[in-house]
C-alpha cells in the first residue's frame, strides 16, 4: 500500500499535469466519464459543433463542421520519453472532397489530432505534429502546413480510400515522430488538440473521436 501511495505521488509531482497516470497509461480524454472537462475551445471561424455521444456502446465525441473551424485544446505536459505512444480511435462519417491539402484553400480535415510543443515567448519555436485523416493526400504522405510551414508538419494516417462509419485505432510514437520531422530530441509536449475544420474549402464534415491516451508501450 505504501509503495503504491509513493508511486502515485511521484507520478503526480514529476508529470505536473491534469491527466491520469495509471498502469503505464496517461489519459488525455475520458469522454464518457469526464466529458469535455479540461478542454478549451479555440475558434478560428464559425465554430465546429462538438458534442458528447455514445457510439457502439462507448463514449465518443461527435464533430460536425459546416464552413467553420474551431479546435478543442487540452493543455497537458507529457514526458514523451516516458510515455512515447499516443493512442486513439477515430471514425469518419462525412468525408471532405479536397483538391490539394498542401495549399491554404485546401487546409481542411474531417479529422485531425495534433501534439504541440510550445516555444514559450518565442512563438516561432512552437512545433506541432498533425495526424490527419486526409481527403486528398495518400496514407503515409507528410507535408508542411500551408499556413505556418515547417513549424507544423502534417502526416496522413488515413485517406479517402478508408471506409466511412468504421472505427480505426491508431498508435504513434510521438517521440520518434518529433525526432524524424523536426530533427530534435524533444522530451516534453505541452498540449494535445483535435479539430474538424472546413473553413477553407467551405465544405461539410462529420466524424467521431474516441478517447485519447499516452502509453509507455
Amino acid at each position: 500500500m505504501r509503495k503504491k501511495t509513493v508511486a502515485a505521488l511521484v507520478c503526480f509531482l514529476l508529470l505536473s499535469m491534469a491527466g491520469d497516470c495509471l498502469a503505464g497509461v496517461l489519459k488525455v480524454s475520458d469522454f464518457a466519464g469526464a466529458g469535455l472537462e479540461g478542454w478549451e475551445e479555440k475558434k478560428f471561424k464559425n465554430s465546429t459543433a462538438y458534442r458528447l455521444s455514445q457510439t457502439d456502446g462507448e463514449g465518443a465525441l461527435l464533430a460536425e463542421s459546416r464552413d467553420g473551424a474551431s479546435a478543442l485544446i487540452r493543455k497537458i505536459r507529457v514526458d514523451i520519453r516516458k510515455f512515447p505512444f499516443l493512442n486513439w480511435a477515430w471514425r469518419i462519417e462525412t468525408p471532405l472532397d479536397i483538391e490539394d491539402e498542401t495549399i491554404k484553400a485546401g487546409d481542411d480535415y474531417a479529422l485531425r489530432i495534433y501534439v504541440v510543443v510550445h516555444g514559450g515567448i518565442f512563438i516561432w519555436k512552437t512545433r506541432a505534429v498533425n495526424y490527419v485523416w486526409a481527403g486528398r493526400a495518400m496514407k503515409g504522405d507528410i507535408w508542411e502546413n500551408a499556413f505556418v510551414g515547417k513549424n507544423s508538419m502534417m502526416m496522413a494516417l488515413r485517406d479517402r480510400r478508408d471506409p466511412s462509419s468504421v472505427w480505426r485505432r491508431e498508435k504513434r510514437n510521438v517521440y520518434e515522430d518529433m525526432k524524424r520531422l523536426f530533427g530534435a530530441d524533444v522530451q516534453f509536449i505541452d498540449a494535445v488538440a483535435i479539430m474538424t475544420d472546413t473553413d477553407n474549402s467551405h465544405g461539410h464534415a462529420r466524424a467521431y473521436y474516441g478517447d485519447i491516451f499516452f502509453s509507455e508501450k
